[in-house]
């Protein structure tokens, strides 16, 4: 029986370790975490740190019948080469592994290929970031480690302040302690994944992503297929191939991270496996009815993949819930979402008792729901109004939440924008008068078993919608459902501007927090 090695034994290798035992294959994974996602559903587990090269490559040469070696959706495409190489199994050369995992090499070896890339400079904490940005461009900037993923440590800098700031937290999520300054480029960006066997590029898709939350790059979706035509999608690829061949990836997997600017297209990222983040395993395999996922477990054990043409026409949309800072104490809706029509899978990140925060990168979200339909507005709607049915509620007294809503760590940008925005941004001004002028409490009772909300004449007007396009009216029926809480002067104790002020900041959880906060009842579910 023949085996095959993949690195990686969490969630997003789950549909690599299926697929290859539905192909035959004993399969082994290994990964540095012993309680990994999918370490159970492989036949073999193996304890090792996916960085450790040489543990990995001896543990590879004691496989009987190894046929090759593969990851998705992990940093460790140069672990996976390195391994090849050593026992002479399909793939890539290490160093054109090197090349796609760290942003220097694949910067200065797509530059001199003549592949767009943006102006950059790169360095250790022993460098001026100041006078690496000078190299590149006027403010703004980004900064990001050459080797993580998941936007760790990735940031737009707008000031000398920040741009310090960012290049310090940038070297500090860097394995090598490097960190690349570049210049900023505005305009839609794309991920897209491809299969590549003897140097010919098939692509398996091409995605809008959200990303939202500036000065950081957080991606709340993405939408399989892109919604633009081809006079843009056929640059954006163009240019990924271009990157590819330039990388020497010839047999094996590429995902990529392209961005349309008004000078046309130019390389993110180019990696040497296929992306995580559900697009190689779900969202393109919902949408297309291919498994690139099985194509990729061919080409590395030297199997041609042969040439699948789509056998579905669908739309597949991915989105994220995240939360206000705390702990949580309860979460609803799971179910709600995952009955909806269209709905695929809710899979969350977040537990009860689990601290969360505002996420300023990918692995800091709660949760994620993938729903699938016949046109790109259903899809994004089915999976944006499940993720809203997700509800998080937080402990009250909490001092992390209590910091978030006094506005603690907000960093406000050049032009008055802020981090963590507040979740319902641009009151009017008789929201905002009448907000003023009410006390923090209407009444109080520390012994009250009902707590309502007192009205604040001109938010039933208001259009503001929060992080999740919840209106106002909707965050406020979240309060309910979680607290029972209504607006009105019915309850035991009544909150005025202790509730609104803290609502405005951070949404349906800080309202309930305040709610909780006040009642006997605390945050015991209902």
């Amino acid at each position: 029986m023949k085996s095959v090695l993949i690195l990686g034994a969490g969630g997003m290798q789950g549909p690599a370790i299926r697929l290859a035992k539905a192909k035959g294959y004993r399969v082994y994974a290994a990964d540095g975490n012993p309680l990994a996602a999918c370490a159970s559903i492989a036949d073999e587990f193996l304890h090792i740190d996916l960085k450790d090269k040489e543990a990995l490559a001896e543990a590879a040469a004691g496989i009987r019948g190894l046929a090759g070696v593969l990851t998705a959706g992990t940093d460790f495409s140069a672990s996976v080469a390195w391994v090849a190489e050593r026992c002479g199994l399909p793939g890539i050369p290490y160093e054109a592994a090197l090349d796609a995992s760290d942003k220097a090499r694949m910067r200065a070896r797509l530059e001199a290929a003549g592949v767009p890339v943006p102006p950059y400079a790169f360095g250790t904490s022993a460098d001026d970031p100041e006078a690496l940005a000078s190299r590149v461009s006027p403010l703004p900037v980004v900064v990001k480690p050459v080797d993580n993923m998941g936007a760790r440590g990735c940031r737009l800098a707008r000031t000398i302040p920040e741009l310090r700031m960012a290049w310090d937290d940038a070297v500090s999520y860097s394995r090598s302690g490097r960190a690349i300054v570049e210049a900023y480029m505005r305009g839609p960006e794309f991920s897209l994944d491809a299969i590549v066997r003897d140097g010919e590029v098939t692509l398996r898709g091409i995605a809008d992503r959200v990303v939202v939350f500036e000065p950081f790059f957080v991606e709340m979706g993405h939408t399989m297929p892109t919604a633009f035509g081809p006079e843009v999608v056929d640059e954006v690829v163009a240019v990924f191939k271009a990157g590819i061949e330039a990388l020497g990836i010839r047999d094996g997997a590429a995902k990529g991270d392209i961005k349309y600017t008004e000078r046309g297209a130019f390389v993110g990222e180019i990696a040497a496996r296929l992306s995580g983040g559900y697009m190689s395993g779900w969202t393109y395999p919902y949408a297309s009815g291919i498994e690139a996922t099985a194509e990729a477990i061919d080409i590395a054990c030297g199997v041609s993949p042969g040439r699948a043409e789509p056998t579905l026409d669908l739309v597949c949309s991915e989105r994220a819930w995240i939360s206000i800072p705390g702990r949580i104490a309860e979460i609803r809706g799971l179910d709600l979402a995952a009955g909806r029509d269209g709905v695929r899978d809710v899979f969350p990140r977040a537990s009860v008792g689990d601290r969360v925060v505002f996420p300023c990168n990918n692995v800091e979200k709660c949760g994620n729901v993938l729903a699938v339909a016949s046109s790109i507005a259903e899809a994004d709607d089915v999976a944006e109004a499940a993720a809203r049915a997700i509800l998080l509620r937080l402990e009250p007294g909490d001092g992390d939440t209590a910091a978030f809503l006094r506005g603690e760590g907000r960093i406000v940008g050049p032009d008055g924008t802020s981090w963590p925005p507040d979740a319902f941004e641009g009151l009017s001004a008789m929201t905002r008068s009448s907000l003023a002028k009410m006390p923090d409490m209407l009444r109080i009772d520390p012994e009250a078993e009902t707590v309502s909300i007192a009205p604040l004449r001109g938010s039933e007007t208001e259009s503001a919608v929060d992080w999740q396009d919840r209106t106002i009216t909707m965050a406020l029926e979240a309060v309910k459902e979680l607290t029972g809480a209504t607006v009105g002067m019915h309850g035991d104790a009544v909150v005025g501007a202790a509730f609104w002020k803290a609502f405005f900041r951070g949404g349906y959880q800080a309202g309930a927090w305040v709610v909780d906060s006040v009642s006997r009842r605390g945050n015991k579910p209902r």
